[in-house]
């Protein structure tokens, strides 16, 4: 498909300059971060708030988002209980735990932005889209997406899941997380702790998996290993065996170092490009476009499929023999189900790129691409010949995406992976009320929400090249979403105010058969231990509070109408978005 713009009607810097953002009625789930996000595009706030936001000016007509909780759920507590978050947020500690942030709500607030941008993307194509429906619920679907397709498997998890995992403690009392990809450098830095082998070798495994299961249920003398000795020798044993090591920092370290970037960057390409495109579906926004997607693991994967979910060609590109994640246990139809939940309905080509000829095949398909994305590490585009500089000189209209851990923005960081980049900025203790330890989610909370800054990047980026013909690279990290995810509460620590949410904040309360969740600072009027957890909610309920049962299992959630099954037998949860 050959690259689509059109020629520049305007000539904004941002995608969103010369339109205005109204908002009205209730207030909406996502508070302050929609018009927050929209302001950093260019839009101008004409005042108000509230669950309805519109967008509108110059070549558009206007397109409409309305987000709601959903149809169980009245707040950020009960979403998370009904969707499964609550549950897979608390396999570490081995009972349903409540994410203090407002990870449910921030999830819905991107999707909304992205719903907005898809719109009037849609309309400068020529659609007559005009409204987007958004729910927090069906964001929170998507949070666990991957943990739900494992639930719908044809076979049981490869991992335990049980309790335990990260982080570790040193002699001194400081707290902090490993990394490592290789069960080699592994073993070599427990080796050098001191830890028994048979320990190294039974604690590989959940260290591997706790990506995929939200638990590590780890032999006890690894812990007692890392117990024995101080912070420097724990770090010489990182430096020796080539494994990553990062004390968790605190909200207070973070925001004293907080440079005020936003989520992602967009840098205009100087060549510049016009053509033509054929309108899309009204459903399908991003209909006729092609993204070519080099991504691995979860946050770039996600990026993509969310693009594909708008109506984009992803075409994937794996290394020879395709990528070895396909088979990762659990699987429906011999494919890996949380594969499947990140790349079903992609197209796949291998391409070797350490090979030249091959390199020079895939330069060839970004001429004709629109989207060329990838999460590599730091310098390897570079040093390949596919940064945005070499890529955009055949296809100056290219929205080249990348999709990283720090965006190089905190020099002498450790590697960029979900937990690492939870650990240096202060996650732990957004997440956790006071009572419990300020220690990361073993949720993927910012592969998840990484992803989602990742499509809301990339459809700013095309419609600023629709409106300026134009080419542009978009730049997004797990750094953002952290950014992100803990602004209010880095906010209250840079004011020297409690960061922390209360002992109990978003605690499940136990039934006699389960665990029910109340709104937030909703007080329980009575002992419901006693009582089956139908019981409580509707006693509950009676009183005027709005309680729901809390989901343990995911695999409750597959029966529910918004629950399907792709082509393989895999799970799939709903696209996030209504487009009419």
């Amino acid at each position: 498909m050959a690259p689509q713009a059109t020629p520049p009607i305007a000539q904004p810097s941002r995608p969103l300059d010369g339109l205005r953002l109204e908002a009205s009625g209730p207030p909406g789930p996502a508070g302050g971060l929609v018009a927050e996000h929209l302001g950093l595009l260019g839009a101008a706030d004409t005042g108000g708030s509230g669950e309805r936001v519109t967008l509108a000016g110059a070549e558009f007509s206007g397109v409409t988002a309305h987000t709601t909780w959903g149809d169980r759920a009245v707040d950020e507590a009960t979403t998370q209980a009904v969707t499964g978050i609550m549950a897979v947020h608390g396999r570490r500690d081995g009972a349903p735990r409540g994410l203090a942030a407002d990870y449910a709500a921030t999830a819905a607030g991107v999707l909304t932005v992205q719903g907005l941008l898809a719109g009037l993307l849609a309309q400068a194509r020529g659609s007559q889209v005009t409204r987007t429906e958004i729910s927090v619920e069906r964001a929170g679907l998507l949070a666990v997406s991957q943990y739900l397709a494992a639930a719908g498997a044809e076979e049981a998890e490869a991992a335990e899941t049980a309790p335990g995992g990260p982080p570790f403690t040193s002699a001194e009392g400081i707290v902090f997380e490993l990394e490592t990809l290789d069960p080699g450098v592994w073993a070599a830095f427990w080796r050098a702790l001191g830890a028994p082998a048979d320990a190294i070798r039974r604690g590989w495994r959940p260290f591997q998996f706790r990506y995929a299961t939200a638990c590590a249920p780890f032999p006890q003398e690894l812990h007692v290993a890392a117990g024995s000795h101080g912070w420097e020798r724990v770090r010489e044993a990182a430096r020796t065996s080539g494994a990553e090591v990062c004390a968790l920092h605190s909200l207070t370290e973070r925001a004293a170092e907080y440079d005020g970037a936003p989520p992602w960057e967009l840098t205009a390409h100087d060549a510049s490009y016009s053509g033509s495109g054929a309108p899309p579906d009204t459903d399908a926004p991003l209909a006729g476009l092609t993204v070519l997607e080099a991504g691995r693991r979860i946050q770039a994967p996600l990026t993509a499929h969310l693009l594909g979910l708008l109506g984009a060609e992803v075409v994937r590109i794996e290394p020879p023999g395709g990528d070895p994640l396909r088979g990762m246990p659990p699987t429906c139809s011999g494919v890996s189900a949380r594969w499947l939940a990140l790349n079903r309905g992609k197209k796949a080509l291998e391409v070797d790129i350490k090979s030249a000829t091959d390199r020079k095949r895939l330069r060839a398909m970004a001429a004709e691409a629109d989207v060329f994305l990838h999460n590599w590490a730091p310098g390897k585009a570079t040093a390949l010949g596919l940064d945005h500089a070499d890529l955009s000189a055949d296809n100056p209209a290219l929205v080249y995406a990348y999709t990283s851990g720090w965006a190089g923005r905190l020099p002498g960081a450790p590697m960029g992976t979900d937990f690492m980049v939870q650990a240096r900025t202060g996650v732990g203790e957004a997440v956790r009320a006071a009572d419990e330890p300020p220690v990361p989610s073993l949720m993927t909370l910012l592969d998840v929400l990484g992803g989602l800054l990742g499509t809301e990047a990339v459809l700013a980026g095309l419609l600023l090249r629709r409106r300026t013909g134009a080419g542009v690279r978009v730049d997004s990290s797990l750094l953002g979403a952290a950014d992100v995810l803990t602004a209010s509460a880095r906010s209250r620590a840079a004011q020297g105010l409690t960061s922390r949410q209360p002992a109990g904040f978003r605690r499940p309360v136990p039934t006699a058969d389960g665990w029910i969740a109340l709104p937030d600072h909703a007080a329980l009027p009575h002992d419901a231990r006693h009582l089956s957890t139908a019981e409580a909610v509707s006693r509950l309920h009676e009183r005027g509070i709005t309680a729901v049962p809390v989901v343990t299992d995911l695999a409750d959630l597959l029966s529910s109408g918004s629950i399907s099954r792709d082509a393989h037998g895999s799970p799939a949860v709903p696209a996030p978005w209504r487009f009419a």
